[in-house]
């Protein structure tokens, strides 16, 4: 589908070996599947992205990098995803994340203000954890598999126009 956009932003993996930084996983990271732009590849990378982006910790590109080298998945797609959870669309995702999990538990949910000192996260942080964990996981799982299908049908949508749009046009 947006093969040709990826290619054209996407770096050489032959480059990407030469960087200090990369050079301990160079032999991994030049692997092809890593870069393939097959429709499999790139639909489970999105779908991962997303679950990956209500991991309630600062830590979403090296839990997506760790998930693309294991389970061999677009390493392009899955770290862009990521990003789809930034500092203006982080507060209300994890909020629904925490209304998820509040609705789930049977726990009464609580109007709580964010105050970063160490006595809120003492006495403050005791009633709304489980509601946020299970949301964040419940909100993952939803957002993956939601994210997997949409660009699934998507994905076949425009190969099949474009199979049509070729077969279909006069010869000339």
């Amino acid at each position: 589908m947006p093969r040709r956009l990826l290619q054209k932003i996407t770096p050489d993996p032959a480059s990407l070996r030469d960087l200090w930084l990369l050079r301990p996983f160079a032999e991994r990271l030049t692997e092809p599947q890593l870069w393939s732009l097959h429709r499999r590849n790139v639909t489970y990378a999105f779908a991962a992205g997303l679950a990956i982006c209500f991991i309630p910790l600062p830590v979403h590109l090296a839990s997506a990098c760790a998930v693309a080298l294991v389970w061999r998945l677009n390493l392009p797609v899955i770290c862009g995803t990521t990003f789809l959870l930034n500092p203006f669309t982080a507060v209300p995702a994890y909020y629904l994340a925490y209304r998820v999990g509040a609705a789930l538990l049977p726990v009464p949910r609580h109007r709580f203000h964010f105050v970063a000192n160490w006595h809120w996260f003492e006495h403050e942080l005791a009633p709304v954890w489980k509601p946020f964990l299970l949301g964040c996981l419940v909100c993952a799982l939803i957002a993956g598999f939601l994210g997997w299908l949409a660009l699934e049908i998507l994905w076949r949508w425009h190969v099949v126009a474009r199979y049509r749009a070729r077969h279909d046009s006069p010869v000339a």
